[in-house]
């Protein structure tokens, strides 16, 4: 638009204001919308303000949420987007039932702009119901119902927005008769629906699921609830297989299955056979859905006629389906049967009638008398039980005597159905005997009583069987059995003969029970001892010393017997009353004899002896003698009864008398005893005395008095009781002066008190007898004694009395043994020297340790001036423990100028004094050990032992230093553990002298060389080859003894191992020369001559071991350096010179040293030393393969390991060259030292 003129240009201007001032108005670019989101999700409504000049905010429901983006007090709440591009979106995170509502964006008034709303948007959440319940049923379960019975379900789902859709389906088809109402759910927006199937089940629906489906836009899928249906309906009937034929024999066996088809449950079956219930047992086949029943019958006659019947039926069934059928059975006659007797006289008429049992159909009889049929006969039939039909034929016959013992049969057969059956029995036709004999001894045969004699009576003829009867005199004998042969019977009596067969007559009757019997005797003659014998007396009681009268009746025998008395075994002289005759046609003697009794008869038999001389046999009878008499006691009645303390004691009655019911009362030392009631006397069966929990109290004299009818009695007793021993008196302690005479007495009281009861022990700590001890123990009686002749101190201690007198438990005491001696203070090597820095840092303890009795006190002097009590510097402790006694003094900041001195410690008790003299020193070189003893020898080993010296106030190692002959140098091994006084050296050879020596050395330095002894290794003993038996030779190859081919195998075996010994021995000499020469010169300086008198140099691995601890400590001293020891080489800088490898010329071995080679004997493989494990790991490394890594030293400065296995051991020589022997002890300067092992020189 043009404004070139002035009035247009004003109308332009105020154009272009009102134009600018309109657009700066504030309007919503974006309103919200409606918005529906699903519970829990996020809802966005969206708000963008064009030219925002007013502060924006929403409102929901009326409520200002306020223009902050956080919005405060609605943590799900906030505004989302770029503030400037006016987006100012309301953001719900997990949007709830709550937020349902109606919202507004409002830009609030401004100077630039009034305020602005939005339309009105609807948030509608959208919530899914819960899962659906069906109210009259479980979900998920089996609901059980009746087909043809209408039932209702009603599934209810709950509190959806809005509301659920349900609908009801049966195995995926739908079902229409459904019902629905909609009511309000558990909040204002929520709504529930109710829905009702009416349904009638049918048997198609068992097992079908019926399922309720609530569907809604909220849900991804529809929300089940489902129940399966049980539904009951009645089974088929049942049907019966198995009857084919329409009849069916008896004893057959018939199977029948009834079959009822479907129902819910499956039917139960049961069978019932004529309205009665036989089967109650049956089988469901669930995939078949069908129940079986077997029924197993086996067929009887009783059957015929007979209903099955088959029962199916279940919950629902309103009555038993059934199934039925009837039998037809085909049974024979289970018997034919012969009524009427079969015996008769002869000529006689018989009269017998057959019957059948029941059958179907009847069947017929007929009569057979041997193989002959008999017609007279008369047949009926009538009916029987179970639809059987009976026969009965009925038979007349006249017998003769030649149809005796034929067979009368009645057979009974059917031809219809091929059966046949008979029943018989024989005709017996009766007549008498004809004629009886006997088999008998001669008659002037004499048979002695006891002997066995056959009587055997014969008959001939007669029907039935004529019966044989043996009589004796008039009586009747069963015994003897009767035995038919043909027409001939017998009966044989075999008699054992006793006196009542003498002249007895036996006669034997033959009869048929109906005629008169026949006939025969015969007559025995029987010699028989006295049948009885009988004593008799006429006194009723007799008294010790009163006269009896016996009389003795012997009873029958034939021939006579005669009479004879006895008192035990003592003949008596009796009176012969004469002979008569008696029973059995024998004779009987009597006789009588007088006896004056005493009380030892009483119980003694008087014995009737009557001896038949014809017989040689004897026949005895006894009288008991019953002598009454007063009580009597035995002659083996004991007089002393002997018990143990606390047990039981009985004292035993040997008592007799006549009435032996008597009376016996016992009495101790004059007191009556009362055994009823008494807890601890107690009077046994017999009269005998127990007494229980003896003590030594109730020993002493026992009287028992007893007494019967006839009078009393009494004896005495005497009870020794023992017991177990106690000591009564045991001196402790006893005190004794060395050298003097003591007696230890031991009193025991005890019973019995045998010798050799008292025992004497030592009780120390090491087992020693009384002998070695030089004790005498003694014993008289009841005390022991252990006497102690010129007491040692080795005797003193404690002593245990034993007395054991074989009454346990014995007794036990013991008594210590005092002897006092003036105190022995303990010295030796080292114990008079105390070495510490004398620069008032440190402190010394010097001890003194004394053996006395009584106890010792100790007192301490310097340089003979007894030590002030007050001095702060002087602190004593002492103890005491058994005999020995130590003290202790404690010098604080030793001072070299004040306290280098000699202490002097003295111990004293009232025997005596003893002193001992303790050097303050400073620090130094320890002293050389001493007593080097050898312990042990083998062939390749030696252990050693020595008593170590005094250290010098530093701990202290020990060297070994051994050599044999013929070898260049000493070889030197340090001990390890380091303090430990002894050494097992290893790696000997057999049978060879070594000289050993040992010494000590500490951080300052090394002792002189100790005294050396000479130890020779034993021969080392080869196993003779195990003989074998000479074989005849071979042909095949000349036989080689076994001793020379094995000596040939370890020669060869030996020098190959020598050789490859040498080769490695020469290498790394050579290597090792090569290695340490350089640094040798440049360290070696001039010194004095070392310790080793001999000239000897040190192996440098030895040496390096000494100096290995020194310069450990030298390497923290200021101005101290390890290069300043002469000899020194660094272990990380040690490489000895290989030996050459083994695939080297032979030429290029470095010989130069051929005189240090070992003897050929250390060239073999040898024993590993015994400290090969502290070797320094890697000293060999560049070796490889040829040398086995050992673990790292056990401590700071060991050797190196000596490898004694094909390598070579330096002995000594120094692998630098041909120079002078290295000298390890050059300085002992304080700079070296650390401060604290500096000391001053007194």
């Amino acid at each position: 638009m043009g404004c070139e003129e002035p009035l247009t240009a004003f109308l332009c201007l105020l154009l272009s204001a009102c134009v600018r001032g309109a657009s700066l108005q504030q309007t919503f670019r974006v309103e919200p919308e409606n918005v529906t989101v699903l519970e829990g999700a996020v809802a966005v409504l969206q708000c963008v303000v064009e030219n925002r000049s007013g502060a924006v905010q929403w409102v929901k429901d009326g409520l200002l949420l306020g223009p902050d983006r956080n919005i405060p007090g609605f943590p799900r709440y906030s505004m989302t987007g770029e503030p400037s591009k006016g987006e100012h979106h309301l953001r719900i995170a997990g949007s709830r039932l709550a937020d349902d509502g109606s919202y507004e964006c409002q830009a609030g008034r401004s100077e630039k702009s009034p305020a602005i709303i939005s339309r009105t948007a609807l948030l509608s959440v959208l919530v899914p119901p819960k899962p659906p319940v069906l109210k009259e049923y479980e979900a998920n379960s089996t609901v059980t119902w009746v087909a043809g019975v209408e039932h209702r379900v009603t599934c209810i789902a709950r509190d959806a927005k809005p509301a659920a859709e349900i609908s009801f389906s049966k195995d995926g088809s739908p079902l229409p008769e459904v019902s629905h109402q909609v009511q309000s759910g558990s909040s204002e927006k929520l709504s529930s629906t109710e829905a009702v199937l009416t349904i009638t089940p049918q048997s198609s629906d068992n097992g079908k699921r019926l399922v309720c489906a609530a569907a809604h836009e909220a849900a991804a899928a529809p929300l089940l609830a489902a129940f399966t249906m049980n539904v009951l309906f009645p089974p088929q009937p049942p049907t019966i297989e198995g009857y084919k034929r329409p009849e069916i024999k008896a004893g057959e066996i018939l199977k029948l299955t009834c079959i009822a088809q479907s129902g819910n449950p499956l039917a139960t079956l049961q069978w019932l056979k004529n309205g009665a219930v036989v089967s109650t047992s049956w089988e469901t086949d669930d995939t078949g859905q069908a129940s079986r029943s077997l029924l197993t019958l086996s067929i009887k006659p009783e059957d015929n006629g007979a209903q099955l019947c088959c029962e199916a039926t279940n919950h629902v069934s309103p009555r038993p389906l059934l199934a039925s059928l009837t039998l037809r059975v085909v049974f024979l006659p289970t018997e034919v049967s012969i009524l009427g007797s079969s015996s008769t006289p002869e000529n006689k008429q018989i009269t017998l009638s057959c019957s059948t049992g029941p059958s179907n159909p009847p069947v017929q009889l007929r009569w057979w008398l041997g193989w002959r049929e008999l017609t007279t006969t008369e047949v009926t039939v009538s009916e029987a039980a179970h639809g059987g039909m009976v026969t009965i034929s009925n038979l007349t016959h006249v017998a003769r005597r030649e149809e005796n013992g034929l067979p009368l049969t009645c057979e009974a057969f059917n031809e219809a159905v091929l059966f046949t059956r008979s029943a018989s029995l024989p005709l017996h036709v009766q007549y008498p005997p004809q004629k009886v004999w006997l088999e008998v001894p001669p008659p002037e045969s004499r048979f002695r009583a006891g002997t066995k004699v056959k009587l055997t009576c014969f008959a001939s003829g007669g029907n039935p069987v004529p019966r044989l009867v043996w009589i004796k005199d008039t009586k009747s004998l069963k015994e003897g059995t009767q035995v038919a042969s043909g027409k001939i019977v017998s009966k044989e009596l075999i008699l054992t003969t006793s006196p009542s067969d003498n002249l007895a007559t036996y006669r034997c009757n033959a009869s048929d029970g109906k005629s008169p019997a026949l006939t025969a005797h015969t007559r025995l003659h029987i010699q028989f001892p006295p049948i009885d014998v009988k004593i008799t007396t006429m006194a009723k009681e007799v008294r010790r010393g009163q006269t009896l009268t016996l009389t003795c009746t012997i009873g029958s025998s034939n021939p006579f017997a005669t009479l004879t008395w006895f008192k035990d075994a003592e003949r008596l002289k009796g009176v012969d009353l004469g002979r008569k005759s008696a029973e059995f046609g024998g004779v009987s003697t009597s006789g009588k004899v007088t006896l004056v009794v005493s009380s030892s008869d009483n119980g003694r038999r008087v014995t009737c002896q009557a001896y038949s001389s014809a017989l040689a046999e004897t026949v005895n009878t006894f009288y008991k003698l019953n002598v009454l008499y007063p009580p009597e006691f035995s002659a083996q009645q004991p007089a002393v009864a002997q018990a143990v303390e606390h047990g039981a004691a009985e004292l035993p009655l040997r008592v007799s008398a006549n009435p032996p019911d008597l009376s016996c009362s016992w009495s101790f030392r004059g007191k009556a005893l009362i055994p009823e009631g008494s807890p601890r006397h107690h009077l046994q069966e017999g009269g005998s005395l127990s007494i229980w929990n003896v003590s030594r109290a109730d020993a002493g004299p026992y009287r028992v008095r007893c007494q019967n009818p006839e009078g009393q009695n009494e004896t005495h007793l005497h009870l020794d009781v023992h017991y177990a021993p106690s000591i009564r008196s045991l001196r402790d302690p006893i005190y004794v002066d060395l050298g003097a005479v003591a007696e230890l007495v031991c009193v025991a009281d005890a019973n019995p008190a045998p010798t050799g009861m008292f025992q004497w022990m030592w009780l120390g700590t090491e087992e020693r007898s009384l002998e070695e001890l030089e004790l005498e123990p003694e014993a008289s009686g009841a005390v022991g004694r252990l006497r102690i002749r010129g007491a040692r101190r080795a005797q003193a201690g404690l002593y245990e009395c034993r007395v054991d007198n074989g009454v346990p438990p014995p007794a036990r005491g013991s008594a210590r043994l005092i002897v006092r001696f003036k105190p022995e203070i303990e010295k030796g090597m080292g114990l008079g020297k105390v070495a510490v820095p004398g620069d008032g840092s440190s402190p010394a303890a010097l001890q003194c340790r004394a053996q006395g009795v009584p106890s010792v006190q100790f007192s301490w002097a310097k340089n003979g001036v007894a030590l002030p009590p007050d001095n702060p510097r002087y602190t004593e402790h002492t103890w005491h423990e058994g005999t020995w006694h130590s003290s202790t003094l404690t010098i604080a900041n030793v001072s070299a100028v004040h306290d280098y001195a000699t202490f002097t410690c003295l111990a004293s008790n009232a025997l005596g004094t003893d002193r001992l003299d303790v050097q303050l020193l400073s620090t130094s070189r320890p002293d050389p050990p001493t007593g080097l003893k050898t312990v042990s020898v083998t062939h390749n080993s030696a252990a050693l032992e020595w008593i170590p010296g005094f250290d010098g106030g530093l701990p202290q190692r020990f060297r070994i230093r051994y050599r044999w002959p013929g070898a260049p140098s000493a070889v030197y091994v340090d001990v390890f553990p380091t303090q430990t006084p002894a050494f097992t050296l290893t790696g000997l050879s057999p049978a060879t002298p070594y000289s050993v020596g040992v010494s000590a050395h500490n951080a300052l330095g090394e002792s002189a060389q100790g005294p050396s002894v000479t130890v020779t290794t034993a021969e080392l003993q080869l196993e003779e080859p195990p003989a074998v038996e000479p074989e005849a030779p071979t042909a095949e190859a000349p036989a080689v003894p076994p001793a020379l081919l094995g000596g040939m195998s370890a020669l060869g075996a030996l020098l190959l191992l020598s050789n490859g010994s040498l080769l490695a021995c020469l290498l790394r000499r050579r290597q090792a020369r090569a290695g340490v020469q350089q640094e040798a010169e440049a360290s070696r300086k001039p010194s004095a001559a070392n310790d080793y008198s001999v000239g000897e140099a040190v192996n440098p691995a030895a040496r390096r071991t000494l100096l290995d601890s020194y310069s450990e400590r030298s390497e923290s001293s200021e101005g101290s350096s390890v290069s300043a020891w002469p000899g020194h080489v660094p272990i990380r800088q040690y490489h000895p010179q290989l030996p050459p490898h083994p695939e080297h010329a032979e030429g290029e071995m470095d010989t130069s040293n051929a005189d240090s080679v070992p003897p050929a004997r250390w060239l073999g493989p040898a024993h590993p030393h015994e400290y090969e494990d502290v070797m320094e790991q890697g000293l060999y490394e560049e070796l490889g393969a040829l040398y086995r890594p050992a673990p790292p030293p056990l401590y700071p400065g060991a050797l190196p390991p000596l490898d004694y296995t094909g390598t070579c051991v330096w002995r000594g020589k120094s692998l630098a060259g041909p120079t002078d022997p290295l000298r390890i002890y050059d300085r002992v300067a304080d700079e070296g030292l650390p401060f604290e092992l500096r000391g001053e020189l007194v």
